[in-house]
């Protein structure tokens, strides 16, 4: 099946999902692959066979990627923690980093090796940043030219890997950046703010993005917000409202898609359906409970100052322990080379960690 085909088929199935059918050929209920094994209660409650999925699953994998992998990190000599960042810490001029997209060609991003790669690991789930903070956006959205689509790779990534993932019964995750879109004149802390910032426009903005990603690339088991200190500096300074509408973006998502769960970090409104914070958390959670870390060192994007600092199967293992004794998943990330492959560290330290998984 080519891209074209498998957006034609995702489509289908995301239109009729309120009614809990999806058009990938399965008997009866359509369930996602991801379900299947959930099929009876997803009968009844789509909502809660995912919530049960996601807390028998235990092992996710995180991808960043985008044209911050490109700079590795760098700008002008200059260092940005972490590299994703580059475009705001590196102080890249906009013109500049928008070239970027000129050199853009995902040559060696392979969804099926990434997809076979998370499942030999013994993961469940694959989360990848569809547009990160710097507004560049890896499928080909109709809401701005700023797109891998509109570069020499032209290609939507975000269809290669859901079509892997419905293939193989992987839950599919989407990252997206809320309330921090450097690009984006009417966002919170656009590095080009306009003269008079309309939130109402950015929020449409991202209706529109979420509507395409719930739409056109069949059933998505989680949408995962990333933003959180910009949403509530936004939400301060307009004296405690919610401007960004955040849980009529909850609502439209569950509407779209009855069995999405929706994270925003360690919890925006309290509504969300699981907490998802970074690294190294401590605490207790009444939702279900992801603990996101890094193979590299310290950044999610590809740094090339990680470059031997990325952690082994012991520290994997020990990762995972962890996470189950709190209990949480361990949604554990990878910054692909600027070409798109897997860090040749990661893919050995994972097929590793798949091994010891299966011996128990």
């Amino acid at each position: 099946m080519n891209r074209r085909e498998f957006i034609k088929i995702a489509s289908a199935g995301a239109g009729v999902a309120a009614s809990g059918a999806f058009a990938f050929g399965q008997p009866r209920l359509n369930v996602p692959s991801y379900l299947k094994e959930y099929e009876a209660l997803y009968a009844s409650d789509p909502r809660q066979a995912a919530l049960t999925w996601f807390q028998q699953a235990q092992f996710g994998l995180f991808i960043h990627y985008g044209l911050y992998s490109l700079l590795e990190g760098h700008y002008q000599g200059k260092h940005s923690r972490p590299a994703e960042w580059v475009l705001r810490n590196g102080k890249v001029p906009l013109a500049q980093y928008e070239q970027l997209a000129d050199r853009f060609t995902a040559e060696k991003f392979d969804a099926d090796f990434i997809t076979d790669m998370a499942l030999d690991a013994g993961m469940k789930y694959v989360n990848i940043t569809t547009r990160h903070h710097d507004s560049f956006c890896l499928w080909d959205t109709q809401t701005t030219d700023f797109k891998s689509t509109n570069t020499p790779a032209k290609r939507d990534l975000v269809a290669e890997l859901a079509e892997n993932s419905q293939q193989k019964g992987l839950g599919l995750c989407l990252y997206i950046s809320h309330g921090r879109d450097w690009r984006h004149p009417h966002v919170p802390e656009s590095l080009f703010p306009a003269a008079e910032v309309d939130y109402q426009k950015y929020v449409d903005y991202m209706s529109a993005q979420v509507t395409e990603l719930l739409t056109n690339y069949g059933p998505i088991a989680a949408i995962w917000l990333d933003g959180l200190g910009g949403a509530r500096n936004t939400q301060k300074a307009a004296g405690g409202r919610d401007v960004l509408q955040t849980q009529e973006l909850y609502d439209l998502i569950h509407r779209l898609q009855p069995q999405v769960l929706v994270s925003y970090k360690q919890g925006y409104l309290g509504t969300e359906d699981f907490m998802a914070p970074e690294r190294y958390f401590k605490g207790t959670s009444e939702k279900p409970l992801e603990l996101c870390n890094t193979l590299q060192g310290y950044s999610w994007g590809y740094d090339r100052a990680d470059e031997g600092r990325h952690r082994n199967p012991n520290q994997v293992m020990k990762m995972l322990k962890q996470a189950k004794a709190m209990p949480a998943n361990l949604l554990l990330n990878t910054g692909p080379l600027p070409d798109g492959s897997v860090h040749p560290d990661d893919v050995k330290t994972l097929k590793a960690v798949g091994q010891r998984l299966r011996k128990g």
